[in-house]
């Protein structure tokens, strides 16, 4: 948020939408003597950063689904030494590279990010609705506005998505409810597990 202010002051919020690059250009307005190159590196650096941990997220979440069963279990498989989720990595990578060929990434930055703002949601919804629950032990407690804020603030953002992005959000969306019903029918969900608290 105060980069965002920042940059709206030092730059007409019309001429950093327009702007390819508006972080380099609002460094550029300072009159820092960063090289243009340096600029590149460090977003060069961020955006792998950010692609990897995504990739991460993504594979170990599969993983996770997979064994309470709310994706098919072949994806939970793992090495036998170093327990790592080798099936939900696999699969996860393949289907990052094929995305690739559907359109340009930055359709695909934003498809992701629209999903991402759909976990966000259910992660705070999740919060209230745990709030409810009464246990013995002692344990940390949001203030109630934080939840409710963060939904806010991504039903807002939700807003700002263009019709091509929820179009592949709807497609991959579809595509976990297949397998998702795939999982069901083979198995169906563990239940009874205890529940965390928040």
């Amino acid at each position: 948020m105060l980069v965002g202010l920042a940059s709206a002051i030092a730059l007409p919020s019309s001429e950093l939408q327009k702007s390819s690059g508006p972080l380099l250009q609002v460094v550029a307005a300072t009159g820092v003597p960063i090289p243009d190159w340096v600029f590149s590196l460090i977003a060069l650096v961020a955006v792998a950063n950010g692609a990897l941990l995504t990739m991460i997220m993504a594979s170990r979440v599969t993983y996770g689904m997979a064994e309470q069963r709310l994706l098919p279990t072949v994806l939970g498989r793992v090495l036998p030494n170093r327990k790592t989720p080798w099936t939900a990595i696999v699969a996860t990578t393949v289907v990052a590279m094929l995305l690739t060929l559907v359109g340009d990434v930055g359709t695909l930055a934003e498809t992701v990010v629209l999903l991402l703002l759909f976990v966000f949601i259910s992660t705070n919804v999740a919060v209230l609705v745990l709030r409810r629950d009464r246990v013995e032990h002692d344990h940390f407690r949001v203030w109630t506005f934080v939840p409710v804020l963060g939904v806010a603030s991504c039903v807002l953002l939700l807003t700002q998505q263009s019709g091509q992005v929820w179009l592949y959000a709807a497609m991959l969306l579809a595509v976990g409810v297949v397998l998702y019903l795939v999982a069901r029918l083979s198995g169906g969900r563990t239940r009874g597990g205890p529940r965390p608290t928040a």
